[in-house]
Order: structure tokens, then sequence, then C-alpha cells
């Protein structure tokens, strides 16, 4: 089997951030075939036109991390009801300068965790509409609004819940098929 090259971005910039944790269980899940790259988001300046005609450093390595992988993964907290400002930033860079979308025809998928009920579901919304303009195929199904438990998630990753394990294992899966499925019809090589 070919491996797959997925970069995945963690929408929140805090330390201690659940969706850190959550993205170090979906790589442990994921399947063998399927390699990850954090890409960073941190170390941005604010997005502005102003750019367009000569990127700084951070911004050219964020658009050249996202050309070195076949797909991309956000992993992404819910801030009043969508998409964090640094994960929004990284996104309007990452599309910019016109005509030169880093998204373009890269296969994405949206997962999140929150302590509430559900989950980041309405900041994943945002974060797909968003996604669809920027023209990326994004995953639709499975649907993954994930309520952080600590007594499930441990801070490496592990997680505690059979059932919590094998939805996050059969997410991972799902996304593995689904860039299958894309790259099939919307190669690489023809981009």
């Amino acid at each position: 089997m070919t491996t797959q090259k997925v970069g995945y971005f963690v929408g929140s910039l805090a330390t201690a951030s659940i969706n850190r944790t959550l993205s170090k269980a979906l790589l442990r899940v994921a399947p063998a075939n399927m390699e990850f790259t954090e890409i960073p988001i941190g170390n941005l300046p604010l997005y502005s036109y102003d750019y367009d005609a000569d990127f700084p450093p951070e911004g050219r390595a964020l658009k050249e991390a996202i050309a070195s992988v076949d797909a991309v993964l956000f992993v992404t907290p819910e801030y009043n009801r969508s998409i964090p400002g640094a994960l929004k930033n990284a996104i309007d860079w990452a599309s910019r300068p016109w005509g030169q979308n880093s998204f373009a025809r890269k296969p994405s998928a949206v997962i999140g965790a929150s302590p509430g009920a559900i989950g980041t579901a309405v900041g994943q919304q945002s974060l797909k509409q968003v996604l669809a303009f920027c023209n990326s195929p994004l995953m639709n199904a499975v649907e993954a609004y994930i309520q952080f438990r600590p007594d499930v998630f441990s801070d490496s990753g592990e997680v505690s819940d059979p059932e919590t394990e094998a939805f996050l294992r059969t997410f991972m899966q799902e996304f593995h098929e689904f860039i299958t499925r894309v790259l099939t019809v919307l190669p690489p090589d023809e981009l």
C-alpha cells in the first residue's frame, strides 16, 4: 500500500490544548500507512494582502508544508461558535495570493473536542464553509464532535474508553479511504 502523507492542524495555540491531546489519540489509531506531520500555525503574523507580492518566511513555510502532503486534517476547538482566530489566519495565508490556494483539490477532514456535550459541532460547520470556498474536497461523514473527558484521554493520547477508541479508529479509517478516493479522481500530478 502507498503511504498517505497527512498534514494536521491543531486549531488551538494553548499548551495544554485538549485538541492537541485528541490529535495524539488520532495518530495512535490511524491506519499504519498514514504518515503525519503537524503544520504549525502559531508563528504566523496576521494576514494582509500587503504580503501577497512577497510572503514572509513563515507564510512560505506554511504553503510548502501543505504542498508536501497528500491531505490535511483539522483538529480544532470551537471559539465563540466559530473557528479559532489563529486557525482562520493560517487558512487565509494558505489560500493566498489569489490563484495560489494551497487547499485547492487537497482532501481534508475536520474533527474537534470540547468539554461541552455538542463537541465542536457549530465551529466545525463554520470551518467546513471556509474549506468549501477553498475548494478542498471535504470528508463530510463520519462527522466527529467529541466531548472531551479527562478520564477517557491521557495526555499521551491513549484512549481508555473502547467505544471512543473504536469511533476514532473508524473516523481515521474513513479518512484514509476518502483520501484514496479523492486522489484517484484528482491525482496530485494533474494539479
